[in-house]
């Protein structure tokens, strides 16, 4: 079983950041976040994009089905075909993500 990632961003952690940069109570601030995260899967569901801007952008690609093999048995099995999610990093974020430490914050001049 794979170890759980200490440092990793879970979706209660998220909502306790909002819910201290906010002042909103941590219920208000679970409500929102699950909010954001329906809209996101709802708008996929759909079959729209969804783009953050400075942040990026989720859009849904398809996969066509296909024969593999179980690496366990080598019996070949048919994958059926199916949609997966797919994020796009928007430059803002991937400039933010590469900015050395104590260079000024994204608009600053």
């Amino acid at each position: 079983m794979e170890a759980v990632n200490d440092t990793a961003i879970t979706r209660a952690r998220l909502a306790a950041e909002v819910s201290e940069s906010t002042g909103i109570t941590r219920r208000e601030a679970d409500l929102i976040v699950e909010t954001v995260f329906d809209a996101i899967a709802g708008a996929l569901r759909s079959g729209d994009e969804v783009e953050i801007r400075g942040f990026g952008s989720f859009r849904l690609r398809s996969r066509k089905a296909r024969l593999t093999r179980n690496p366990r048995t080598g019996e070949q099995i048919m994958v059926p075909p199916k949609r997966v999610p797919f994020f796009r990093a928007g430059k803002a974020l991937r400039d933010r993500l590469n900015r050395e430490p104590g260079e000024e914050a994204l608009g600053a001049s």
